[in-house]
């Protein structure tokens, strides 16, 4: 069943679902072509492609059509300021584009609202498996139309962990390295599934435990991390903080695994 129609959020969520997927059946037409697709590269392991560009289209469309005074921080076009200046859309129209263009199936779209400064609502949708996820500060988490819940293990040797590695200059890849190393021996396994977004989503779903990344962007991190908060898990930044956003790095996991997870990376 389409999780359009099994949706009954709110009418703010409403039009970031009916945006998401509208791109994102245009990224499933794209992914049945992928060698056609014109690539260009923009830096190391960071490219943009004609998908990428089509999907951001079809999404600033959709938004300015439902609320025209908003503006955008989005992925392609960077800063499009709106008349209203305490709302603000943070969109990755293509989470996963290495995925993408080398041809696996797992990429999403992510759309969060900013307001004054805070996250308030969330959507992130994986259109191979229309599975969407999507949240509204104070309203609960959801898949489709299944409340979220974060898993209930409690010990990091139980914890499955995701994490993707930084490349060429992004990120701390010291502490990240530091992390990973004392990590390997103590959970359960570690992924790299090169979407960070739906990682985030993993862990509010309970299909991961923990979640940790460095080099992101706020339109990275923003959709998932509400998304997470609301179903009960916790996240911060490399320095504890809830500066993740303005810092590009980010921890998440459950509310028992958290510490554990934290005290690995920060130490």
């Amino acid at each position: 069943m389409s999780s359009q129609r099994m949706l009954t959020g709110s009418a703010l969520i409403n039009v970031m679902v009916a945006a998401a997927q509208k791109s994102g059946r245009a990224l499933i037409r794209d992914f049945g072509e992928i060698e056609q697709l014109q690539v260009s590269r923009k830096s190391l392991g960071d490219f943009v492609s004609t998908a990428d560009l089509r999907s951001e289209k079809i999404i600033i469309q959709e938004l300015q059509k439902a609320r025209p005074a908003y503006g955008f921080v989005i992925e392609e076009s960077g800063t499009i300021r709106g008349e209203d200046a305490d709302n603000t859309w943070l969109v990755d129209p293509l989470d996963g584009t290495s995925n993408f263009l080398h041809g696996m199936p797992h990429f999403s779209v992510s759309i969060a609202l900013q307001r004054k400064g805070e996250i308030v609502a969330g959507v992130v949708y994986n259109p191979v498996v229309d599975e969407l996820y999507w949240a509204e500060k104070g309203s609960g988490a959801f898949l489709n139309q299944r409340r979220l819940r974060v898993s209930g293990r409690q010990h990091i040797d139980e914890a499955l962990i995701a994490c993707n590695t930084p490349y060429g200059k992004r990120g701390n890849s010291d502490k990240f390295i530091n992390g990973f190393r004392k990590l390997v021996g103590i959970v359960s396994g570690v992924r790299h599934f090169g979407c960070a977004s739906l990682d985030l989503c993993y862990v509010a779903s309970g299909r991961l435990e923990g979640f940790f990344e460095s080099g992101l962007k706020a339109w990275d991190m923003a959709g998932g991390a509400l998304i997470i908060k609301e179903a009960g898990g916790y996240v911060c930044d490399f320095d504890g903080e809830q500066s993740f956003l303005e810092k590009g790095n980010i921890i998440a996991a459950n509310e028992a695994v958290f510490p554990e997870l934290k005290k690995a990376i920060l130490d």
